[in-house]
């Protein structure tokens, strides 16, 4: 008789893995991820009551992936520019996961989109505060308003549906994030939401 064979835990859950980034996380079932390992379902089950408990740590792991990227872009000369390169190039060699992280919500896990802004946030607050002279809350302010353009423009790369060369999504956040700078430190209050955007905008339509 064959020995039996035996896997962990982590095993299960890089075929899972493995499953996600082919298929979809809808795809993560038993029979799937079975058929990944060359095994029989038992040994699934042997971890997991589950299966949404199982796509639960598939979850945990591709954010994990995705910190390999964001790190990737820190290590640029200039981390947050970096960090917006990574965020696309993410979004293009890693479409599912990027649908898992960013667009999906399964049930029983906390996060999604803006969980994955906040971490990304965290990272890069302290070369956006020293490069761009800012405070925190500032620096903050302009990484979310950032983030939200690369949100866009990674949610129609992974549906298939951008029109846009990697040069021309770099120009337009390069004039996104000159426009963002320039506000910022030239609006008292803007941070803040305190300053008066009905003069403001008079002022500049009258030029």
């Amino acid at each position: 008789m064959a020995p039996k064979v035996k896997f962990q835990k982590e095993e299960i859950i890089e075929a899972a893995l493995k499953v996600a980034r082919k298929k979809g996380i809808n795809a993560v079932t038993a029979r799937e991820v079975a058929l990944e390992l060359g095994v029989s379902t038992r040994p699934i089950f042997t971890y997991y009551e589950s299966m949404d408990q199982l796509r639960h740590d598939v979850y945990e792991l591709a954010k994990e992936h995705y910190k390999v990227y964001v790190q990737r872009g820190l290590e640029g000369s200039i981390p947050f520019l970096g960090v917006w390169r990574q965020y696309l190039r993410f979004a293009k060699e890693e479409p599912e996961l990027y649908r898992l992280l960013f667009l999906t919500k399964l049930e029983g896990v906390d996060g999604g989109a803006m969980e994955t802004l906040k971490m990304s946030q965290d990272l890069v607050r302290d070369s956006i505060m020293r490069i761009y002279h800012m405070d925190a809350h500032t620096a903050d302010c302009y990484f979310r308003n950032i983030w939200l353009v690369a949100f866009s423009f990674a949610t129609l790369i992974v549906t298939d549906s951008c029109p846009n060369t990697e040069e021309e999504i770099l120009d337009i956040g390069a004039e996104i994030s000159l426009s963002l700078c320039k506000a910022y430190k030239e609006i008292p209050g803007l941070a803040e939401g305190k300053y008066d955007k009905d003069a403001l905008f008079t002022e500049l339509v009258s030029r």
